[in-house]
């Protein structure tokens, strides 16, 4: 699951014209903590329970504007511990129940001058839950599709990784023509992923251009390749780079997608992300 599964669209009429609204489904989440949900493991759903605190605290200590409000922050992390707990893991006991006690931590903590400071906080809290719910999710869906010559089990890159167990997740699923656009989807979605994780401005943009969005997907990762292995004789990893995206949006919008499509694209992203990893 990812953080947006835990919101629902629902139909709703303001000054009398229909729309619809982005409402969190506290029912789901007031569920999940009694215990396991039909259509919903417990290692997803704490997983995308884990991205959706994690996100929200962050916006909470950097400025931002929350999703969540202060019961419904309290209700998530209500469950995630108890999902955590069902599923063995040992550790996390976060010292706050909501954004006003968080705000408490962080300041007992000594960061109230600065924002890196409160990520770094959460950080150094949710991160090794992030790592241990992905390390799980990789081992349930390892059989279904390519795997990395890497001895590591995962690229260490949290969101990335996040990313890829959802892809095997819905992979092992899928079973029809939208399934598989779907999953052409998630491989967008991992190289949206690792956009955001290579590309630094710092050492990627050149002069007079302005920074590329994430989307921006081939710019962005042709930039880290080049800086990182520069070169002519290295444009063949370039070109691979192009072409596992190409491959992505292509699946992602076909009106015809099949299975072995989707399982291509997949495991071509798959491998990407470990390229890229190699290459730092």
């Amino acid at each position: 699951m990812r953080a947006d599964d835990f919101f629902k669209d629902v139909d709703t009429r303001v000054w009398g014209v229909d729309t619809t609204k982005r409402m969190f489904d506290a029912q789901l989440v007031v569920a999940l903590r009694r215990g396991p949900v039909t259509g919903h493991d417990d290692v997803g759903a704490a997983a995308g329970l884990a991205w959706l605190v994690h996100d929200d605290l962050e916006r909470c200590g950097t400025g931002g504007t929350t999703e969540l409000t202060e019961q419904e922050m309290r209700d998530c992390l209500l469950a995630l511990r108890a999902i955590v707990g069902r599923l063995g893991i040992t550790g996390f006991d976060p010292p706050f129940r909501d954004f006003t006690t968080f705000r408490n931590h962080w300041v007992r903590n000594g960061c109230s001058g600065s924002w890196q400071a409160r990520r770094d906080l959460l950080d150094e809290l949710l991160d090794p839950l992030h790592a241990r719910l992905t390390d799980m999710e990789t081992r349930v869906f390892a059989s279904t599709l390519a795997e990395p010559i890497s001895p590591r089990s995962a690229t260490g890159w949290f969101r990335v990784d996040a990313e890829l167990a959802e892809l095997r997740r819905h992979f092992q699923i899928a079973s029809s023509e939208q399934d598989y656009r779907n999953v052409g989807n998630d491989c967008v979605i991992v190289t949206e992923a690792l956009s955001a994780q290579v590309y630094d401005a710092k050492l990627h943009l050149r002069d007079g251009e302005d920074e590329p969005p994430v989307a921006k997907t081939k710019i962005r990762i042709e930039r880290y390749i080049e800086h990182t292995v520069p070169g002519p004789e290295n444009a063949e990893l370039r070109k691979l780079a192009r072409a596992a995206v190409e491959f992505a949006q292509r699946v992602k919008h076909s009106p015809t997608a099949t299975r072995r499509d989707a399982g291509i694209a997949a495991d071509t992203v798959i491998l990407l992300a470990n390229i890229l990893r190699r290459l730092e």
